[in-house]
């Protein structure tokens, strides 16, 4: 399984004079939060682009015409916008922590967790989210699927506090995203579940300093200028 790719274009959204990558960002998406984080803990400084996905830039579409977030554009012009990938490239690059070694498992077996999770669990999450959207017997079964997901996490967590292992690692960065989103559907409803483990894992997570340097709330990009600097040197344990 491939590690990480870059698109095969090239972008004329970056020159070749520029001197930091550039990341075009939203700032609640899971997707966006996770590459932040990885960025944000490997040092890897970018300008960050903050996006309205209702009025995408041209320059987001012409570096990556799907129009999703996150973006990253390197100095030489090419693309990687996935998040995962974004992710791995910013971790091979630096990886101060381990993130890609856990002490338990293998790498193989945290990118399988990973696809379950973009898959089976972000499905499920979305419709409960937006239970408007869908049928009552679909709603149903996504709450039912959401549950099982988060019960198996929270007892894959009760031996060491972590997804693989003793230390936080890459499955823990890319997952908790998406279920502090799960969490903001019904704040009192999340606190009342039986998943101790799950709850102080997450908890953990936005109480420290690296959550609230990538949650930092930055103006929207206006095209023509130069967004804003990211960057951080935040070392600590999650």
């Amino acid at each position: 399984m491939a590690l990480w790719f870059y698109s095969s274009h090239q972008t004329p959204a970056l020159t070749a004079a520029a001197t930091l990558p550039v990341l075009y960002s939203f700032r609640r998406c899971p997707y966006a939060i996770r590459a932040r984080l990885a960025l944000a803990h490997a040092g890897l400084a970018c300008e960050l682009r903050e996006i309205n996905l209702r009025n995408k830039p041209q320059a987001l579409l012409d570096a990556s015409p799907k129009g999703t977030v996150p973006v990253l554009v390197l100095q030489d012009g090419k693309v990687i916008d996935q998040s995962l990938e974004v992710m791995l490239h910013a971790l091979r690059d630096n990886d101060p922590d381990g993130w890609l070694q856990p002490t338990h498992g293998s790498l193989e077996d945290m990118l399988a967790l990973i696809e379950r999770n973009d898959s089976f669990f972000k499905q499920a999450l979305d419709r409960c989210k937006y239970p408007e959207r869908h049928d009552a017997e679909t709603v149903n079964q996504a709450q039912a699927d959401a549950l099982t997901w988060l019960s198996a996490l929270n007892d894959q967590l009760e031996e060491t506090g972590y997804l693989f292992g003793l230390n936080p690692s890459l499955a823990d960065m890319a997952l908790r995203p998406f279920v502090r989103q799960y969490a903001r559907i019904d704040e009192a409803q999340w606190n009342e579940q039986p998943w101790p483990h799950l709850q102080h894992w997450l908890q953990r997570w936005i109480d420290s300093a690296l959550f609230a340097e990538v949650m930092e709330t930055y103006p929207g990009w206006v095209p023509g200028t130069t967004g804003a600097t990211f960057v951080s040197d935040s070392i600590e344990s999650l």
